[in-house]
This record gives structure tokens, C-alpha cells and sequence, in this order.
């Protein structure tokens, strides 16, 4: 998982640019100018922010964001598969814009996922729906594999490490203190920074989804991820959902990423059937949609072009 630790103490990535957004080449702002849809839908009494791009009765593509981020993270991923594809990006909920629980777990993102896809038309196509998670989005894009995998063409898991008992790393830690106020809406922005830690090149990514990862409150500003989603956190054992998935499922990580180390690696490939796609991103971190972003998109289009195949 990726706990993100945009409280702890410095600056951010987007510190020096003094609140000003930073130059964005013209494929950038094209993608974030595509038609798209949003909407706010109820699951489990909660309100769910989702967007969608493409048209309803094409294929669906579900991408599902990692720990603290929101679906603008793939908006400028997304358009790149609307022409082929129903594109369907849920925020879960305790981030972004979505409403925020008492408490949260695999079990409850497995059913946001499930009804953002059927409210936004994911399931409307003869072919069943793909599924594209990142970092911690990856644990519940497998636990729909093998609670669901009859619903799903094949699961693309991306920088999700599923690591060997022996080297378990810890996970988010858990929050006994609300998100801190900052008084003018640019001290907050020099803030945001990436977790895992790691440096961007691609400021004007990094300073999209900062923006949106910010609101208003009593005082000033302050972050829209509820810091208490990791209290009581129901998790599921992410090597018996990679063994037990029940449709393909792929494999993609940044090839600099510190999370996908070769241990792990070697025992996602033991957990899976042979011959199961494994991809890595030169160039790229953890943050694989913000390091190499358009190489990123031509790797899921070639994966995407040959797997999982017509059977499925």
C-alpha cells in the first residue's frame, strides 16, 4: 500500500512554484479538456464521486486509484482508451470527493467498484469489463478477481506489491489526529508531496492532482482524505486473493519503483499460472501515471491489444 505522508515535516514538490501552476505540454491539457462524465452516486448510504469517459456499450475499462488519491489521477490517462474503450474511474470512499465512513476495508471498495460499474455502464458491453489498479487499488481489483472473476476479462495490477510473507512491509499508519489547517490555499500546495517519497519531473501532473486533493474549510484549507481511513481498516491477505483470482491477471510496475523488489516479484510470478504478462516501465517510480505517463499509456495499449485474449 501507499501510505501517503504529505503531514510530515519540508516542503513539496511543488514548493518552489509558489502557489503558480506549471507549464503543461499540449497533449496535457488535451486530454484534460476530453468530454467526460461525473457523477455522485450512493453505495452503502455513502456518496461516491465518479468519472467516466467514452461511450456506454463499448468495452469497459475500471481504473482504480491508489491510498489518499482520487480518480483525477487517471484524467489524463483515461482519454487515451476512450475511442475503444467506456473508461470507469471511482474515487473511493475517505478520499478525494467521495464521502467519507465510520470505517473501511477490501470488502467495501469491492462494492463501491461494483456499483460505480454498474451505474456507469461498465457492464452494458457483450465483453466483460477490465480492470486497471494501482497501488493499493490493485488489493481490490484483486479481490473482485477472485470474489467476481466470473464478471471481469482480466485484472491489470500495477506497482501493487503482493510480497512474500518474509518481507511484509508495514502498512499505512494509522491517524489519532484530524488533517492540519493551513491558512492560505498556497501554503497547502507546497505541501503535497508523493508517498512512497520520490521525486517527479512531471510538475504539471504532480500540481493537477494536488489541486484536487485540497478543500476549503473553517480557517483555510486542508486535505480531503479522511486520516482516519487506516484506524480500523478491514484488509484480506493479498497473496491468497492473487492465488484464488478466477479471471487473468496481469502485472505492471515502474521499474525503479522500491516497492516491487525481485523477491517480490519472483513470488507474484509463483502465485500466478504461467505465463501470466509481467511489465515494467523504464524510467519509472511508484507513481507509474505521473513519472512516464504516455509510456505508461502505450504499455497498457500493447497489453491491451493481445490479452487476455478472445476466450476470455
Amino acid at each position: 500500500m501507499d501510505p501517503l505522508s504529505i503531514e510530515a515535516g519540508g516542503q513539496g514538490l511543488l514548493a518552489a512554484l509558489n502557489g503558480q501552476a506549471p507549464e503543461a505540454p499540449p497533449w496535457f491539457r488535451a486530454a484534460l479538456a476530453h468530454p467526460k462524465e461525473e457523477v455522485s452516486i450512493s453505495v452503502q448510504g455513502v456518496a461516491l464521486h465518479v468519472l467516466a469517459w467514452g461511450d456506454r456499450g463499448k468495452p469497459s475499462l475500471m481504473l482504480l486509484h491508489g491510498n489518499g488519491a482520487h480518480a483525477r489521477w487517471w484524467e489524463f490517462i483515461a482519454p487515451f482508451f476512450a475511442q475503444d474503450y467506456r473508461v470507469v474511474a471511482p474515487t473511493w470512499s475517505g478520499m478525494g470527493d467521495s464521502g467519507w465512513r465510520a470505517s473501511y476495508g477490501v470488502d467495501l471498495c469491492v462494492a463501491e467498484a461494483l456499483a460505480a460499474a454498474e451505474a456507469l455502464g461498465a457492464f452494458e458491453s457483450r465483453r466483460k469489463p477490465l480492470i486497471v489498479g494501482h497501488s493499493f487499488g490493485g488489493y481490490p481489483a484483486l479481490a473482485l478477481a477472485a470474489d467476481h472473476g466470473n464478471l471481469w476479462r482480466g485484472v491489470i495490477s500495477v506497482d501493487s506489491p503482493v510480497q512474500h510473507p518474509g518481507e511484509k512491509l508495514g502498512g499505512p499508519p494509522a491517524r489519532h489526529k484530524p488533517n492540519r489547517v493551513y491558512s492560505t490555499f498556497e501554503a497547502i500546495l507546497a505541501r503535497f508531496r508523493l508517498a512512497p517519497s520520490q521525486p517527479c519531473e512531471n510538475l504539471f501532473a504532480v500540481d493537477h492532482i494536488a489541486r484536487h486533493s485540497i478543500k476549503p474549510t473553517d480557517g483555510g484549507y486542508t486535505w480531503k482524505f479522511d486520516p482516519f481511513i487506516w484506524k480500523d481498516f478491514k484488509d484480506r491477505d493479498s497473496s491468497s486473493l492473487l492465488r484464488a483470482a478466477r479471471c487473468p491477471v496481469a502485472v505492471m510496475w515502474g521499474e525503479e519503483s522500491k516497492l516491487m523488489s525481485r523477491n517480490t516479484l519472483m513470488h507474484m510470478k509463483r502465485l500466478l499460472p504461467s505465463g501470466a504478462p509481467f511489465t515494467s516501465v523504464p524510467s519509472a517510480d511508484h507513481h507509474v501515471m505521473l513519472d512516464q505517463p504516455l509510456a505508461f499509456v502505450s504499455a497498457l495499449r500493447g497489453l491491451l491489444s493481445a490479452w487476455p485474449g478472445e476466450t476470455f
